[in-house]
């Protein structure tokens, strides 16, 4: 089935765009989304070398625009500026303007597929970047792999993916088992006995919940509830009021950012406050911040990085904000500019070679925006888990101690 398209560029955003939301479908997104204003496509001279084609789907509308409208395609937009504007990217000492071919997949994994298989068989553009999220990713990064394409995904957190062994797929973000060992961690440090359990209905969520149960178990921690819910909910109120009887020591929520929101409002709504409040993943979006106020405050979830952790993760939170006026989340928004930084570090030494770019990027360790970063098969295997917690307006990491950035604030404050 071909994939409709129209011809040449968007005139709205200067880029090759096919399917892609007028301005009003972007300003109309949720409020956890970036309203993205697509810049202008490079000029190129006559004379100049051809640009490095570069293709993706993202998903600018759905369910799934609220991360990826933060956590990713704003930085795939600020890094093609910013390589252009520095002349191109250097392609074995050759520079090249870079030229990105984006639509929006809708938040279906179907489209998304067969967008890549477009992009990949069709266009034949150059490189790939990836789809949001886990499930989308798990769906196109073994196509990736059959076309020879590297895909280094920041938003894929799945252990069942990485244990693929794909050649050309790099999982960035920390798997389930470091994400959720660093929580049990946590809670058994502090000596946290009972917890409950909500959790999204879809692979990250399953994921997470069935690493964390035994994980729990093993620390001597009774879950006293745990509850599925399904994508795109939109009251837990009568579940958390059930939690709320049996008076766990933990909450812990493995969600998406828009039930990030809605389990956090509805719990401080009816005065549910345990010693830990652990959400995620929106809980890492500044917009969390913002929407949630005072109520924000000692929650915690899923961060590796802030602007205070290196000069250059500084550089890069200042980038954002100006083009943006928002500030990239404390997550997953960190990783995805490193894979940019891996991808144009490895474009520089071995050129478009796309299997030589896999070979590199599989044998050298990188220093990036969220620290180093260094694969065995497709996992990053220097950054360790972490647990995040709002403190006066930043997403400190306070887990592990050693790579904390503030002392984690416990047992938690009633609701502000």
């Amino acid at each position: 089935m071909s994939i409709p398209r129209q011809p040449g560029l968007d005139p709205a955003t200067g880029f090759r765009n096919r399917q892609g939301p007028s301005r009003a479908c972007l300003h109309a997104l949720t409020l956890f989304a970036v309203a993205v204003a697509l810049a202008p496509a490079p000029a190129q001279a006559a004379g100049d070398p051809p640009s490095v084609r570069i293709g993706y789907a993202i998903s600018r509308t759905g369910p799934f625009a609220a991360g990826a409208q933060v956590s990713q395609e704003p930085n795939y937009l600020l890094w093609a500026e910013q390589v252009n504007a520095a002349g191109g990217l250097d392609v074995k000492g050759q520079r090249r303007k870079v030229e990105l071919v984006g639509s929006d997949d809708a938040s279906d994994v179907d489209t998304s597929v067969r967008t890549y298989l477009k992009l990949m068989t069709e266009e034949k553009v150059d490189l790939i970047l990836p789809p949001w999220g886990t499930g989308t990713n798990f769906a196109v990064a073994p196509l990736a792999t059959r076309y020879g394409y590297p895909l280094l995904s920041p938003t894929a957190l799945s252990r069942k993916l990485v244990d693929l062994k794909l050649p050309y797929f790099f999982s960035f973000l920390q798997q389930p088992d470091r994400m959720m060992g660093a929580l049990v961690d946590l809670l058994a440090a502090k000596g946290i006995k009972t917890a409950a359990v909500v959790y999204v209905d879809d692979l990250f969520g399953l994921e997470n919940f069935r690493t964390l149960m035994p994980l729990l178990e093993k620390k001597g921690i009774r879950v006293l509830e745990q509850r599925s819910y399904p994508l795109g909910v939109q009251d837990l109120s009568p579940v958390l009021k059930s939690i709320k009887a049996k008076s766990p020591d933990a909450f812990l929520g493995i969600t998406y950012p828009p039930d990030t929101f809605l389990v956090t409002k509805q719990a401080r709504d009816i005065g549910f406050n345990p010693k830990v409040f652990y959400a995620s993943v929106g809980t890492a979006f500044a917009v969390f911040r913002d929407q949630m106020g005072a109520s924000a405050e000692d929650v915690l979830g899923m961060g590796s990085w802030n602007a205070g952790m290196s000069g250059q993760a500084r550089t890069y939170f200042d980038a954002h904000v100006a083009r943006f006026k928002k500030e990239p989340d404390r997550w997953a928004s960190g990783a995805c500019w490193a894979t940019l930084q891996v991808l144009q570090e490895a474009i520089q030494a071995v050129g478009l070679d796309r299997r030589a770019i896999c070979d590199y990027i599989a044998s050298h360790e990188f220093q990036t925006v969220v620290g180093p970063i260094r694969f065995e098969g497709s996992e990053n295997v220097a950054t360790p888990g972490t647990v995040s917690q709002w403190q006066k307006g930043e997403f400190h990491v306070v887990w592990p101690p050693q790579r904390a950035t503030a002392q984690l604030v416990f047992p938690k404050p009633a609701w502000k």
